[in-house]
């Protein structure tokens, strides 16, 4: 620990007592790794604000020292964006004990929330007031409001509801001289200038560090119904969302994924079930909700929508859950897809997106430049289909280790995935963020226009680079000095 962090530890204690700072090296090493294990980083502390006015106060003396902080939430990054740098030269600034639901209203449809509230947490907490927020992931249980926001975090609903950017009606934060930034009051109209806001959603914490979230909340479900399709292609999938979306507003989730995929997650779960009992070369999941017990049920609904495209054979097979726990069992073959595919063994992941026109034949297409270009290779995509959104993984050749793999093949496999994905007009992110992952990528690919003003912006709020360091975008190139 350099003098510089000392004072700051010692500081932090004198202040808010022994819990503000961590210093034990079992303590801190669970968090010092991403998810996936592809980044491992170093801290000599980790300290735990409890209030606003207490991560104020630390980054303003963060800043007198020149000591630079990393926040993190739930530490579910899939792109290294909350890993510590590996030299030890940055604190972990944990927003876990700030996890309030400050106020919850259902007649306003309002809930603020605290940087740590686990998204699991702030479900059950909408439940209780008859409203629910709509955004959820596969890591619910873990992913944090704060880590939420400063990602812009997508996950299934997107195709209704947007991203988290669509979701947050104002936040709180933290800047890196100390100022607090209130933006709580979730005001419809206000044009006093550049959205603050907006500007800090989806930062990677690079700009400030977000302390609460004002979260619209929606009208509770009354009733849902998730199938699962079996059929012939992606373009047979999209083809079956627009006739969808071209009878209800009831389609909340369409996911789309390979037969490879779900075998992974049928291998992962012990308990788990095929769907259906034929075998298909591309699945989706489907899911249609009401809020109000009038009228047509979505059970009903999606049997009726589903009847017809299975007579003429868009549809190969269907199966629509019979009770809740059908249901989630379903969800549970989903949301078990990037762990099952992590336990198949090395891979390159990417998080891209398209135009929802053109992801069908990318899928493919994509798919196969990358296994004839990269012999022994596995590529393959599921997830978003609606929104343009896939995780196209490339797994290892057959008998390559995990160390061989990413340290000689995977950044030669990332590049070429990413040429392929901009060459189609797409973003080499499209929910997961840039973290440290794809920062090179970023300045290798984004046009030197906006990578100019995304340093700009860096540059005026966090001249020396003391928060989350080496994210997102840095103030020279990659490799370069400063």
């Amino acid at each position: 620990m350099t003098p510089a962090q000392s004072r700051l530890v010692a500081a932090a204690r004198d202040a808010f007592g022994p819990r503000a700072a961590v210093t034990d090296p079992d303590l801190i090493e669970p968090w010092l790794h991403d998810w996936r294990g592809r980044f491992h980083g170093a801290a000599p502390a980790i300290l735990q604000p409890a209030s606003t006015a207490e991560v104020s106060r630390l980054v303003a003396l963060a800043r007198e020292e020149g000591v630079a902080l990393v926040p993190q939430g739930g530490n579910s990054s899939m792109v290294g964006g909350a890993t510590p740098p590996s030299d030890g030269s940055a604190l972990i600034l944990s927003l876990r004990r700030m996890n309030g639901v400050r106020a919850i209203s259902a007649a306003d449809n309002l809930a603020v929330a605290e940087a740590g509230v686990i998204l699991s947490d702030l479900h059950e907490a909408a439940a209780t007031v008859g409203r629910r927020f709509p955004l959820t992931l596969g890591a619910r249980g873990t992913a944090t409001i704060g880590g939420l926001c400063s990602t812009n975090a997508g996950g299934t609903q997107v195709l209704r509801f947007g991203t988290m950017r669509s979701l947050v009606a104002g936040v709180e934060a933290v800047l890196p001289n100390g100022a607090v930034h209130d933006g709580l009051a979730a005001l419809k109209k206000d044009n006093r200038g550049y959205d603050l806001d907006q500007l800090l959603i989806g930062a990677e914490g690079t700009l400030g560090i977000i302390t609460a979230a004002s979260l619209r909340l929606f009208p509770a479900i009354a009733a849902r119904a998730v199938g699962w399709l079996g059929l012939d292609s992606p373009e047979q999938a999209l083809r079956v969302l627009r006739r969808l979306e071209a009878d209800t507003e009831a389609i909340e989730s369409f996911e789309i994924l390979p037969a490879g995929s779900l075998a992974a997650a049928l291998a992962y779960l012990p308990d788990a079930r095929a769907p259906l009992a034929g075998q298909h070369r591309w699945h989706v999941l489907v899911e249609a909700v009401s809020t109000t017990a009038q009228g047509e049920g979505p059970s009903a609904l999606l049997e009726r929508l589903l009847e017809s495209m299975l007579a003429e054979g868009l549809i190969k097979d269907a199966a629509i859950a019979a009770s809740e726990a059908q249901a989630e069992a379903l969800w549970q073959l989903r949301d078990a897809l990037s762990a099952a595919e992590r336990a198949q063994g090395p891979a390159a992941q990417h998080d891209i997106s398209v135009p929802v026109a053109a992801m069908p034949r990318f899928m493919l297409e994509a798919a196969a430049a990358c296994e004839a270009r990269f012999p022994g290779t596995h590529a393959s995509g599921f997830g978003h289909l609606g929104d343009g959104n896939i995780h196209f993984h490339v797994r290892a050749a057959p008998g390559m280790s995990a160390g061989q793999w990413y340290r000689e093949l995977a950044p030669e496999v990332s590049r070429f995935v990413h040429d392929l994905v901009v060459a189609a007009g797409g973003s080499i992110s499209a929910e997961h963020g840039i973290g440290q992952m794809k920062r090179a990528e970023l300045e290798r690919l984004a046009a030197p226009g906006d990578l100019a003003a995304l340093r700009a912006i860096k540059a005026a709020f966090d001249p020396h680079e003391l928060l989350n360091p080496g994210k997102l975008v840095t103030l020279a190139p990659a490799g370069a000095t400063i």
